[in-house]
């Protein structure tokens, strides 16, 4: 069974900087890529960045030069930087996982609460 936690989300003030991490655990030997979600109330889940295995990342416009992603294949971790918060960055942040060996399959973390308040 795959595990992702999430960890590192909080209440800030607008304009700070939090970091979120993810760690995964279980049987998952090759992967597609990782990446990060937010979902904020009333809102669709969507994409905030993403990362494959050759370290490739994607970011969402509305986080671009603000939002890091980075991925850790020694600790089975990938993080998320989040500089220059704003108040529109208020979200649950789920981490993603696509694997493709042993199976292809699509995992997600219970989600982590950020709040940056205005």
């Amino acid at each position: 069974q795959v595990q992702l936690v999430e960890s590192g989300g909080g209440l800030v003030q607008a304009g700070g900087s939090l970091t979120l991490s993810c760690a995964y655990s279980g049987r998952v030997f090759r992967i597609r890529e990782m990446g990060w979600y937010r979902q904020a109330p009333g809102k669709e889940r969507e994409l905030v960045a993403r990362i494959t295995t050759d370290g490739s990342p994607a970011y969402a416009d509305s986080v671009k030069g603000r939002f890091t992603i980075s991925r850790d294949g020694i600790k089975n971790t990938i993080n998320l930087q989040m500089n220059s918060l704003k108040h529109e960055d208020t979200a649950v942040y789920y981490c993603k996982l696509n694997s493709l060996s042993p199976y292809s399959n699509i995992y997600w973390g219970q989600g982590t609460q950020v709040t940056v308040s205005s």
